[in-house]
């Protein structure tokens, strides 16, 4: 059988066994230590805007601290866009909050803004006016964020920036993960780059920085025995995992730039199909950390996605959106039918930024055949 094509393998720099190697040397082998210093700082000064990250053990972590910080508790209505993954949605219920959802755009296929203030409008007149927005920059490619941030600061509603796939993606110039009030990222092995697995909340001043890292060390006061005023959490990123993201992070260009070329590589071999691209509105840059296409109906897709399978090519369908999911089927919606036509066409390409120019003209011809 011919050698798989994963969709987004990890992709190693080299200096990552260096930073580990340090770890053990040092014996800091904890949820603490100079890689994970070092790494918060790398971001720091990548995001920049003074935002200030706090690493962890995952992309989900960030989110559901996110909430905590907010206040969002028991009752709470959080507007979430529904096209997504599940990771964005699952720690609204953590808190016992409520997840109303909110269906997309077709210009970057993320939360439709006109539809996300029609959604606030309604929940309002209902005498339920939301605690929290959570808005994703899908694939990488960031949502209509300067819009949606109007939005939330017209009606005084916090707003969080799911930025787990879209490290290295920019609006304006600005860097995707320092629009929101709070932010995060995932260092999933999938992820354009990784930590194994982990992820970072993205802070805007120290003390909202110190406050998260007290709840992700189990919020033990200052005392000398252990002492606990509020609930904590276990998700601070361990000294070795943030080694390996000092290793990634020398190479963050690098990586954006390949997954770049990837998404035109396919582009420019495939620009007389009938598949259709997400292209960059003006001012937008995408890590392209996915790239994906629509085909022209949902039978064309599935019978794309076993050929490649069949050739030992792993793709997979976009997400099915959360209003669709049976675990919220109760939860409350407010749909224009693109997330589900998104889901039944769309289909994610095998996009590392470690992909040979052999492996993209496999796929490339199996595409062709349609």
């Amino acid at each position: 059988m011919t050698q798989k094509i994963w969709l987004s393998p990890p992709h190693m720099g080299g200096n990552e066994q260096k930073y580990i190697q340090e770890a053990f040397d040092t014996n800091w082998i904890a949820p603490l230590g100079p890689n994970v210093d070092a790494f918060e700082n790398m971001l720091d000064i990548y995001v920049g805007q003074n935002k200030k990250a706090v690493a962890l053990n995952s992309g989900t972590a960030a989110i559901h601290l996110a909430l905590v910080q907010l206040g969002v508790t028991k009752g709470d209505e959080v507007l979430c866009q529904s096209f997504t993954f599940s990771a964005t949605v699952n720690p609204i219920m953590y808190q016992g909050a409520i997840p109303v959802f909110v269906d997309s755009e077709l210009e970057t296929w993320n939360m439709c803004p006109v539809l996300l203030e029609e959604a606030i409008l309604e929940r309002i007149k209902k005498g339920k006016k939301p605690k929290a927005i959570i808005a994703v920059h899908l694939y990488g490619m960031p949502a209509k964020i300067v819009e949606l941030k109007k939005i939330a600061k017209k009606f005084e509603i916090s707003f969080i920036e799911d930025a787990a796939s879209a490290l290295g993606s920019e609006v304006n110039g600005q860097k995707c993960g320092t629009f929101g009030d709070l932010a995060i990222f995932s260092f999933n092995g999938n992820k354009i780059i990784t930590t194994s697995g982990g992820g970072a909340l993205i802070t805007k001043t120290i003390s909202e920085k110190e406050k998260a890292v007290f709840l992700a060390t189990q919020a033990r006061d200052d005392a000398p025995h252990y002492q606990h005023s509020y609930i904590g959490y276990n998700y601070r990123m361990s000294n070795i995992l943030a080694g390996i993201g000092r290793g990634q992070m020398e190479v963050l260009e690098n990586r954006v730039e390949a997954r770049r070329n990837v998404f035109n590589f396919y582009k420019n071999n495939l620009k007389n199909s009938p598949f259709q691209f997400l292209e960059e509105p003006d001012g937008y840059k995408s890590n392209r950390w996915l790239t994906c296409i629509l085909t022209e109906s949902f039978k064309q897709r599935e019978k794309i996605r076993v050929s490649l399978l069949q050739q030992n090519i792993e793709s997979r369908p976009l997400w099915k959106p959360m209003h669709l999911q049976p675990i919220f089927k109760n939860c409350t919606s407010y749909e224009n039918g693109n997330s589900e036509k998104l889901f039944k066409t769309g289909l994610c390409l095998p996009s590392g930024s470690n992909s040979t120019e052999n492996e993209l003209h496999r796929i490339v011809k199996v595409l062709k055949d349609f």
